[in-house]
């Protein structure tokens, strides 16, 4: 840290938020309150475009709104910096934080990528900043419960880990902003599919409840279907298997009859555990455990830069290698296929309507059950568009892209 970054230990941290709207609101009300304890100092956020009045009546006295990141970085000079913009900018905003030297906290998904994972390991290791993602799971107290029970032996030998998510998303949802429901935007990778935006989550905590997270998978099998008029899935489930280590299986559909709580399941030879993720509730066995609220992972960055010899990230960077594999693999994966219109009924109007395809809610819990794909456990349009594509297997890393 330079001379002019030098700071007594009596002076909070300076503390800066890139993106004001969307979910990045929130990590301003969390930045305000953060202030208000003493425990930071909010010093600025940047947005490309005009914040509105309520993001900057978050701000403090003192605090300033810039336009662009690279003006934030040199004006306020913050210790620590969260990144909420649309992930195809994560790597370039990502980047440019660790470059200053910057503790950073990616918002989900952290990259699209693993040469974009590769990149930002390099410079938080260059700049000696680290790097926490925003999966909040990451944080739950049921999860050392779990991975405890797994270390031990209490569930015997994993043999794979499934995870299922079905949710209603409307119309609405993919007008949010240019790039919902895109795979490409302007030659970038936006990679806007259900297992790698909103599901993200399952499939990162499935790997890290799996103990494979860090880990280059030697095989992922992916099934991406469509119902909308749109370049991504809304409707997919992919396999992903390593040289050691249990298998993962994850299911998630968009076009649920009605929102399904998502859960990470693990299959052991003597015993079985159930994470609901998103509640923060576990059951191993017959055995249910309520733990309370999970860790803000905001927080903890801050206490691990204050401390990071006592204070351990929740959700480092490291602990995604993994997911940025299977992110790219969906990105190079051939388009999504059709779900047949006679297995699928319109619900709703205008920016309330949505799709329903019939069934979905049990067949992504058959799948994680099972640790199957849609095709392998019979569900028929799957099944026939896997005969329709048997011979005739995707070339990873060309198809997809734009021409």
């Amino acid at each position: 840290m330079s001379g002019s970054r030098r700071r007594t230990v009596a002076d909070p941290p300076k503390l800066a938020v890139v993106g004001t709207s969307g979910y990045a609101f929130s990590y301003l009300h969390r930045a305000r309150i953060l202030h208000d304890e003493g425990l930071v100092r909010f010093a600025g956020m940047a947005d490309v475009r005009p914040p509105s009045a309520a993001a900057t009546a978050l701000l403090p006295e003192g605090a300033t709104a810039h336009v662009g990141v690279d003006d934030l970085l040199r004006r306020c000079r913050p210790d620590i910096t969260v990144v909420a913009t649309p992930p195809h900018a994560h790597v370039q905003v990502g980047g440019a934080v660790l470059r200053a030297g910057s503790d950073l906290l990616l918002e989900t998904p952290p990259v699209l990528d693993l040469e974009g994972f590769t990149t930002l390991s390099r410079l938080a290791a260059e700049s000696g900043a680290v790097c926490q993602t925003g999966f909040q799971s990451f944080g739950s107290p049921a999860l050392p419960v779990l991975q405890a029970a797994i270390a031990t032996g209490k569930l015997g030998e994993v043999a794979g880990v499934g995870a299922a998510g079905a949710w209603i998303r409307t119309d609405a949802y993919y007008r949010r902003n240019p790039w919902a429901g895109r795979r490409w935007l302007d030659g970038e990778a936006v990679v806007d599919g259900a297992l790698t935006n909103p599901f993200s989550h399952a499939v990162a905590t499935a790997l890290l409840v799996g103990g494979v997270a860090g880990r280059d998978p030697a095989e992922i099998a992916l099934e991406l279907y469509g119902t909308r008029d749109i370049e991504a899935d809304d409707t997919a489930c992919l396999r992903i298997r390593f040289d050691d280590g249990p298998e993962i299986v994850v299911a998630a559909s968009l076009c649920a009859e009605q929102d399904h709580e998502p859960y990470v399941v693990v299959h052991g030879v003597r015993g079985r555990a159930k994470f609901w993720y998103k509640s923060h509730r576990l059951e191993i066995d017959d055995e249910r455990v309520h733990l309370g609220e999970p860790a803000d992972l905001l927080r903890n960055l801050v206490a691990h830069h204050l401390d990071p010899a006592g204070v351990e990230l929740l959700a480092p960077l490291s602990d995604t290698r993994a997911f940025a594999s299977v992110v790219e693999a969906v990105r190079d994966a051939p388009s999504p296929a059709r779900i047949p219109a006679g297995w699928i009924r319109t619900v709703g109007e205008g920016a309330s309507r949505h799709p329903v395809v019939r069934g979905i809610g049990e067949e992504v819990a058959v799948a994680a059950d099972r640790l199957a794909l849609f095709s392998e456990i019979g569900v028929p349009w799957a099944s026939a568009e896997r005969r329709r594509r048997a011979g005739d297997p995707p070339k990873a890393g060309t198809a997809g892209r734009p021409g």
